[in-house]
């Protein structure tokens, strides 16, 4: 999808994904950490240990789409472009709903002892988040054309569920689970200083040009919420090409053979120069912390 020997490739972990900080190891995790934390921390980290200063493209899936919303509006004078996939610039209150159900199905937890934290694994609590999860993530399209079935090799709805869905996030920790979901729902482009609330200010100071890329079927992140953006930006095109549900796509395009990348996010830069501290143009692919999403575990 994209040539290495071309572009430089980092691809960080998201805060409360893989590698990076999260409640599962680290006692001090706050109990909120936003995508504009994330973003800026992302920044951060390009500048200081890379030399980037500016980024030729921003590209992210689900919640990396938002990152990729964010990277444009934060640092409009440092993105070139940004790809929206499956995403939005903040998360409307029909997917705070679902995201809300996550939350309380773990808190009604034995197990959960206030904040996402748990006494020990909630087991049967981590089966129920991810069964409510398998009706969203995946669309009606996606199950009317057994898709379930096509794209796994499962028997049946209920072997999909038990060894093909759910195992996704048994191998998680529930604290992870639960930071994730809460960083997801607080997700919005104007919920900062910069820009004090201000939705469409915040969107009209995105100097990028921007492509988004809505799923017709996605629960999540509808035609209608990036079509209402699009207004607001100033260099935008929407293509409305993915179909089937947020995950259905991308299960959908494994199955057939399609190459996908890793859902861990890619930033990629253009080199000028052999050597990483000189001055590079940035292609960024941010992180997307739908675990289930993931081709392969990041945890």
């Amino acid at each position: 999808m994209l040539d290495p020997t071309r572009w430089f490739i980092v691809i960080p972990d998201m805060f409360a994904n893989g590698l990076s900080s999260s409640p599962s190891n680290n006692d001090q995790y706050p109990s909120l950490v936003t995508t504009a934390d994330t973003v800026r921390a992302q920044q951060r980290f390009l500048r200081e240990a890379f030399g980037v200063d500016r980024v030729a493209c921003v590209y992210g899936f689900s919640m990396g789409a938002q990152q990729a919303y964010h990277w444009a509006a934060l640092f409009p004078d440092q993105v070139e472009r940004a790809v929206v996939v499956c995403g939005s610039a903040r998360t409307s209150v029909h997917n705070q709903v679902f995201l809300r159900s996550l939350l309380a199905t773990l808190e009604a937890a034995p197990e959960h002892i206030g904040g996402g934290r748990f006494s020990s694994t909630p087991t049967k609590s981590v089966r129920a988040f991810a069964r409510v999860y398998a009706g969203w993530a995946m669309s009606q399209d996606w199950y009317r054309a057994n898709l379930h079935l096509t794209s796994t090799g499962a028997a049946n709805l209920d072997d999909y569920l038990d060894l093909y869905w759910e195992p996704g996030f048994t191998r998680r920790k529930a604290e992870d689970l639960y930071a994730q979901a809460t960083t997801w729902m607080a997700s919005d482009i104007c919920a900062n200083e910069l820009y004090e609330g201000d939705f469409v200010r915040a969107l009209q100071a995105i100097r990028a040009r921007v492509l988004l890329m809505p799923g017709r079927t996605d629960l999540y992140f509808p035609v209608a919420d990036n079509a209402l953006e699009m207004a607001h930006l100033e260099r935008a095109e929407l293509s409305d090409s993915i179909d089937l549900g947020t995950c259905g796509w991308f299960a959908a395009a494994r199955s057939r053979g399609f190459f996908l990348p890793t859902l861990r996010g890619s930033h990629l830069a253009r080199m000028k120069g052999a050597g990483l501290g000189r001055r590079r143009e940035l292609y960024m692919r941010g992180e997307s912390a739908q675990p289930v999403w993931a081709p392969t575990s990041r945890q």
